[in-house]
């Protein structure tokens, strides 16, 4: 009875052990089940769709007038009378003000009486010189039949001459007089200011009564504009003017604009930057037209240089991409997952560009050693073989050094052009599978990017991940939006 009673209760042990068993490999699997749905449903996902995306290079910018031009005064006096007002269409010619002209008036007077009196004088000099030339020829007819004196002769001669001399003095006077007469009519003329172009008064400086004093500084009473085309002058950082291109499309906004977009073409960019508490700003130029003259005077835009674009094509989120690290001989696709190997990765890229840097620093002081020893042997060496030694450190590494900057600086100026670039996306499939695919990509823009090759309309990506509720959400767990294995790997569970 003893070893039956042994039995039952070794098989009851057994069937519980069993139980728990089965148990536990069910708990198991349903786990295993719901952690692969749990994944899935973290994920961030976005849709490939087809539409338009831009490269922009942002700006600020002022509105001014294409034309326009400050109005002042060549003479002085009191401003006696200002016919426009501020806003007022004006053609060019129109009568804009009038300075108080009693002064040069009188001095246009004066001269006009001054004038008079020497063309006056000017007929009794004409008469005196005729009366000296009939008594010169009296006197040589009489001097040929020896009927006069030579001293008489000498004398009707030397009345002659000084008679011709006063009347070219006076002649000069009265050219000067006539002269002086033009210059007080112009005077007298620019009491009365008119306008010299077509446009509208902008502003106005000077005050009716006011006294302008034109001796020490021409003054401005008004500035006219040509409003119908402006000119935006924006400033473009030292780290976007290689950007810009001239012809390059561009538009802005403006704040009273309700989202309205004025397109226009880049014009100009100025060489010569401006400086501000050591940041570096160039100044780009565009025009726009202003039909409807909706655009003012000094107006802030902000500005959108479209550095290249593409319409009706394939984009995705930007957080989407990851982008193949540029390492020659790098064939590995890293996984957005697998944080270890992209830390590896980039720990190696690092001490590859580390030992590259160190050994172009090894380059550079052989170079100089090199050449510090033929300066020091310069006494046994000639000029001949100097100049062929620095040539063959110019077309060597020395030169290979410059290459390999210019190469890291880039195109000094912008072309459009955009260069494919190779990189990696998580596609998920109907059931929730995540697969890693090789894609081409094209423009770049903050928050987008172009596909080129490798993914099809309608398709799912992974573009981040959710953020777990947590009670300390602030110590573990991805951000909102972060891929997988890019800051801080899968979130804890």
């Amino acid at each position: 009875m003893t070893s039956i009673g042994e039995f039952f209760s070794l098989l009851r042990r057994r069937s519980v052990l069993i139980f728990i068993l089965l148990i536990l490999t069910a708990l198991g699997i349903w786990k295993f089940i719901f952690d692969q749905s749990a994944d899935s449903a973290n994920y961030l996902t976005a849709t490939v769709e087809r539409g338009e995306i831009h490269n922009l290079v942002t700006a600020t910018g002022v509105l001014q007038p294409r034309d326009y031009v400050d109005v002042g005064a060549q003479v002085s006096g009191q401003l006696k009378k200002l016919n426009v007002v501020v806003g007022q269409e004006v053609k060019a010619g129109d009568l804009l003000a009038e300075i108080d002209a009693t002064v040069y008036k009188a001095k246009v007077d004066g001269i006009r009486a001054q004038l008079l009196n020497q063309k006056a004088q000017l007929g009794d000099k004409e008469a005196q010189l005729l009366l000296a030339k009939i008594r010169l020829e009296r006197q040589q007819n009489l001097f040929k039949d020896d009927a006069t004196t030579k001293e008489s002769l000498q004398t009707a001669e030397a009345g002659f001459q000084s008679s011709s001399s006063l009347l070219k003095a006076l002649q000069a006077q009265i050219q000067q007089t006539e002269s002086s007469l033009r210059a007080e009519e112009a005077n007298l003329e620019y009491a009365r200011i008119y306008a010299p172009m077509s446009g509208t008064v902008v502003s106005i400086t000077s005050r009716q009564g006011q006294t302008l004093n034109a001796n020490q500084q021409a003054p401005t009473i008004m500035r006219i504009a040509d409003l119908s085309t402006m000119t935006v002058q924006t400033q473009v950082s030292e780290a976007d003017i290689g950007k810009l291109r001239i012809g390059m499309p561009v538009y802005f906004t403006t704040l009273g604009g309700q989202d309205y977009r004025w397109y226009s073409k880049l014009n100009r960019v100025e060489p010569t930057p401006q400086v501000t508490n050591n940041v570096v700003l160039y100044n780009a130029l565009f025009e726009v037209p202003n039909d409807t003259k909706t655009l003012m005077t000094s107006m802030s835009t902000q500005v959108f240089f479209i550095a290249s674009e593409a319409k009706d094509t394939l984009i995705i989120p930007a957080s989407a991409v990851n982008f193949k690290p540029r390492v020659p001989g790098d064939e590995k696709n890293k996984s957005w997952g697998d944080k270890k190997s992209d830390w590896q990765d980039r720990k190696k890229n690092a001490q590859a560009d580390s030992t590259q840097v160190e050994k172009d620093k090894v380059e550079r002081n052989d170079i100089k050693n090199d050449k510090a020893s033929v300066n020091e042997n310069s006494s046994a060496s000639t000029e001949v073989d100097k100049k062929e030694f620095d040539k063959t450190q110019t077309t060597g590494a020395h030169r290979e050094e410059r290459r390999r900057n210019r190469e890291r600086r880039g195109p000094p100026i912008a072309t459009g052009e955009v260069k494919p670039q190779p990189a990696i996306v998580q596609v998920m499939d109907a059931r929730g599978n995540l697969s890693e695919r090789k894609i081409v990509t094209g423009i770049s823009s903050r928050v987008q990017v172009q596909v080129l090759e490798g993914l099809q309309e309608g398709e799912k990506i992974v573009s981040g991940m959710r953020q777990l509720e947590k009670p300390n959400a602030s110590t573990s767990g991805s951000p909102v939006g972060v891929p997988p294995g890019v800051s801080g790997g899968r979130p804890m569970r």
